[in-house]
């Protein structure tokens, strides 16, 4: 039985509240639109019950690349209303990570949602990290976990020039470019300036935070400082990553906070390809690590 920390699924809650809306990020009927991004046909299939056979935990997050975190309060809460109530309904052996306001950070209301059941909070990679709301995370013990956010506008400025009735970029762009350089810039951003002042928290960075860990060579020839310690609660998860880029990472950081992630069901978890050991530990004893922040070797 396996865990796996990442994954999405729209209840019926979370869409209806999203049809309910006419300004972006809304749903017409199953057409996605979102600011500065094409329309996107949404497949409902990819959001009913999905076989879990295997799996002792999957944890649901909300889709934080379509900006609700950033939206006004007023329009926020509604959205993530439908988004916990359904992630809570869902049953064995799903999970949830709990969501926030952004926009106007609210440390209580996050308090109330969290002591509801949740495994801990999902922040987009775009959003600055708000102490109070990190101080809630970890007066309970719970984890952090940091996902892509909005795209933002596709480029369309040389060298990719945009041509009339053509997208500026591939379809595949904002999960290689702007995704990846959100969760690199999270990465070194919570080691400077998260960690000295949140030492017990336990966060977690989707894909492989972007494989920043790999650049430490760099850093250090700018002056960052040598490797050092790596540090044992900052986990990084392996969603559209495979047995190359995790080996990479194995090295860089060790197997201890390397956690097993699908994006399901936008792609499938990776075979890390590294032995058994290696996989017990990225597919179960680390991810329990991660949420419980107890040891185990079962």
């Amino acid at each position: 039985m396996t865990v796996d920390v990442h994954q999405h699924l729209w209840t019926s809650a979370f869409v209806e509240a999203l049809r309910a809306r006419d300004t972006p990020p809304y749903l017409d009927g199953w057409t996605l639109i979102l600011d500065g991004e094409p329309p996107y046909e949404v497949d409902p299939a990819d959001h009913e019950r999905r076989d879990t056979t295997g799996l002792e935990l999957a944890l649901v997050s909300l889709s934080s690349p379509l900006g609700i975190e950033f939206l006004p309060p007023e329009e926020c809460w509604p959205l993530l209303d439908a988004y916990h109530d359904g992630a809570l309904a869902l049953g064995e052996p799903y999970g949830a990570w709990a969501a926030t306001c952004h926009s106007e950070p609210d440390p209580d209301r996050l308090a109330k949602d969290l002591d509801r059941g949740f495994a801990g909070l999902q922040i987009p990679a775009t959003a600055a990290p708000d102490d109070e709301l990190l101080e809630v995370l970890t007066g309970r013990d719970l984890p952090l976990f940091v996902h892509p956010g909005p795209a933002g506008p596709a480029i369309g400025t040389p060298p990719f020039p945009r041509h009339a009735h053509a997208p500026a970029t591939p379809p595949w762009w904002p999960a290689l470019v702007p995704y990846v350089q959100q969760m690199h810039a999270s990465w070194h951003y919570f080691h400077a300036v998260v960690r000295p002042r949140h030492p017990r928290l336990r966060v977690c960075f989707a894909l492989l935070a972007g494989l920043a860990p790999l650049h430490s060579e760099r850093l250090i020839a700018r002056g960052g400082g040598g490797r050092g310690l790596v540090d044992p609660d900052f986990f990084v998860e392996t969603s559209s990553y495979g047995p190359r880029a995790i080996d990479a990472i194995v090295r860089e950081l060790g197997i201890d906070v390397v956690v097993n992630g699908s994006d399901a069901p936008y792609a499938r978890a990776p075979e890390p390809g590294l032995g058994a050991a290696a996989d017990h530990a990225i597919k179960v004893v680390n991810p329990r690590r991660l949420i419980s922040g107890k040891e185990t070797r079962t």
